[in-house]
């Protein structure tokens, strides 16, 4: 990455004014108040320190959750100027951190490109945060300013001599703005993983010092190692990932993939290191390109005969990471969800068009293997399509009849209905008779559903769990999942609350994930939280759903309170049921979000994929969160 070229003191901070909006409507600024909100805080400010990196000015930042819930993070940048502006007539240090849009990043001459949003990220940090301690390092002097609620305590001031340059940044989230100001260990891990992975300059240490965790996240591979991570569970069909990198009219590209013997696609888009969740331009650019060069090929080696690869053929199996870096793009709506910039399509697809024909032309064996597991792709859809055309009338989806195990409502307007997925038959009968029969359906589970992370996609109906589960649901499965047509709004997964029941939650989730993704997307899928206790004495009684309110309902019921554990929901009665886990007045639920698909995808891979050894991994790191273990 090219220096920026002009000097970055007081004058190069533009202000553009006002924190009381931040604190009026804080979802306009961080997307939301929950947990995924206060995350992205931290990104906020540690996306500062890695742009000074893809500036060239820094290579280090510093993550710490400390003792007290705070965060600080420190980077080895120019620090942020603390002269003053001569146009504010104040510090600049200052203006970054309460003048809502002041920062270097409003002219192209102090970051070419820029991940944080765009100067808004630290004041926004500052003015939902209940204390913000800003220390920079810069020009042989300790400069320090700090703030309560985004208003300076006083002026900054010099508190010492140093040979250290950048910025430190210690804030203690507002409780009153949040709905939990406790940090998360492993959704802080995954994102700073991946831009380290993205930035293969960048070193990013990460520290918690409420359980003595640390780690350091640097990968000299870049996105060729990110490849490899993502595949690390899976079987590529090929030893190493392609990549290749280059820069077309002004747009700077980063790109590996590499292909596997499964059926999904994992594809993820970075710009400036921002994940886009939704794609755009620059994926439109690969999708395109990808599925013109492979054909191309294939057409010109006589591998292809008079078949024409469809995207979906070409992207079987395939693990990809586009990168690209570019000053001022354009975003589709404010989360920065998905790109927009027009001059990204061109430039990846471009790019794409002359290095993989490249690629492909001198490495022939790799070319032949990565075409014929595009046809064995083409060979499966036109299989799958000519079944189902042969028995369109009777056809498994489109059925009239509706599963015999199924207990339907008798409301009709899908936004009003419930299903609830429910493990095993004691629990399926106490469901329908604890239910409200108006809008509440139980589709009993027999066993444990087919694990679809390893099986084909065209084969996932011969199952008879599924086919009745994508029957009752309404929407179809797969490619052609319909959201629009779905029987019901609230799609609810009740199982035990052992080893089984999360096993047979994950492997719904993995259905829904893989081959109905859009009714998550929507917010169709909850998880039902049966209590795990109920204390009792006499005619009261109170459920607990973790050992600390059953802790503070033994209080409450005092000398003589009973406690019993539930194992399984066939232990409670009907009437239990619907009071705990049924009745919307009373239930607790989890709405089940893509908060970040990539690690849910990740997370899939890794927990149902092939490989044994990256799950036993997984499985020791995360051991001290298990509460309940039944052996």
């Amino acid at each position: 990455m090219k220096h920026a070229e002009e000097e970055y003191d007081a004058d190069s901070i533009v202000a553009l004014k006002g924190l009381e909006a931040v604190r009026k409507r804080p979802g306009m600024y961080i997307g939301s108040t929950d947990s995924r909100g206060l995350h992205h805080m931290v990104y906020e400010v540690v996306d500062n320190g890695i742009d000074e990196v893809m500036a060239g000015f820094a290579t280090e930042v510093d993550v710490t959750i400390n003792e007290d819930g705070s965060i600080t993070v420190v980077d080895d940048g120019r620090g942020i100027p603390t002269g003053i502006n001569h146009e504010e007539g104040k510090s600049a240090l200052e203006m970054c951190l309460t003048d809502l849009h002041a920062g270097g990043k409003f002219n192209q001459n102090s970051y070419k490109v820029s991940g944080g949003l765009h100067g808004v990220g630290v004041s926004v940090v500052n003015a939902l945060s209940e204390r913000l301690v800003a220390t920079v390092y810069r020009e042989d002097k300790i400069w320090r300013q700090s703030y309560h609620i985004g208003v300076p305590d006083g002026p900054v001031e010099i508190i010492g001599d140093t040979d250290r340059h950048g910025t430190e940044i210690t804030f203690w989230p507002d409780g009153e703005m949040f709905e939990t100001v406790e940090f998360d260990y492993t959704t802080l891990q995954n994102r700073f993983r991946n831009q380290a992975f993205l930035n293969k300059e960048a070193t990013i240490n990460f520290e918690d010092r409420r359980t003595g965790r640390k780690e350091r996240f640097h990968y000299d591979g870049g996105v060729s190692e990110f490849v490899q991570y993502l595949n690390r569970s899976k079987t590529p069909i090929h030893p190493t990932p392609i990549h290749f990198s280059g820069e077309r009219n002004g747009v700077m590209i980063d790109i590996a993939m590499q292909w596997t013997d499964g059926y999904n696609e994992e594809i993820d888009s970075f710009v400036n290191t921002i994940f886009t969740p939704e794609g755009g331009t620059h994926l439109t650019g690969f999708r395109t390109a990808l599925t013109k060069t492979i054909n191309d090929y294939g057409k010109a080696n006589n591998l292809l005969k008079d078949t024409t690869l469809e995207g979906s053929d070409v992207r079987e199996g395939l693990t990809a990471i586009i990168s690209i870096k570019m000053s001022e793009p354009q975003f589709e709506g404010q989360t920065k969800a998905k790109l927009g910039s027009s001059v990204a399509q061109g430039a990846v697809s471009g790019l794409m068009n002359d290095k993989l024909a490249e690629f492909l032309l001198e490495n022939p064996s790799v070319a032949q293997t990565i075409v014929r597991k595009a046809i064995s792709a083409f060979e499966g859809r036109e299989a799958a399509r000519k079944a189902r055309d042969a028995t369109r009338r009777k056809s498994a989806l489109e059925s009239t009849s509706l599963p015999g195990k199924l207990a339907d409502c008798s409301e009709k307007d899908p936004s009003k209905c419930e299903l609830y997925i429910v493990e095993g038959e004691s629990a399926g009968g106490s469901a329908k008779q604890g239910r409200d029969r108006a809008f509440q359906a139980i589709l009993p589970l027999r066993g444990k559903i087919l694990n679809v992370e390893k099986a084909r996609p065209d084969k996932l109906l011969d199952h008879e769990e599924i086919k009745n589960l994508a029957i009752a649901i309404g929407g179809g499965i797969g490619k052609e999942f319909d959201v629009t047509k779905i029987r019901y709004h609230n799609i609810v997964i009740m199982t035990d609350a052992d080893v089984d029941g999360a096993h047979i939650g994950t492997l719904l989730l993995t259905l829904f994930y893989r081959q109905m993704k859009p009714l998550i997307e929507a917010g169709h899928v909850y998880i039902a939280m049966p209590p795990l206790y109920r204390v009792y004495k006499g005619k009261k009684q109170i459920y607990a759903y973790n050992e600390e309110e059953m802790a503070a309902a033994v209080a409450e019921i005092g000398q003589g309170a009973n406690v019993s554990r539930y194992k399984g929901l066939g232990e409670m009665n009907p009437q239990q049921l619907w009071e705990t886990t049924m009745n919307p007045e009373t239930r607790i639920m989890k709405k089940v979000t893509i908060e970040d698909g990539m690690i849910a995808d990740q997370l899939f891979s890794v927990l149902m994929g092939d490989d044994v050894e990256p799950r036993r991994e997984y499985i020791i790191e995360h051991a001290h969160e298990v509460v309940n273990l039944d052996v």
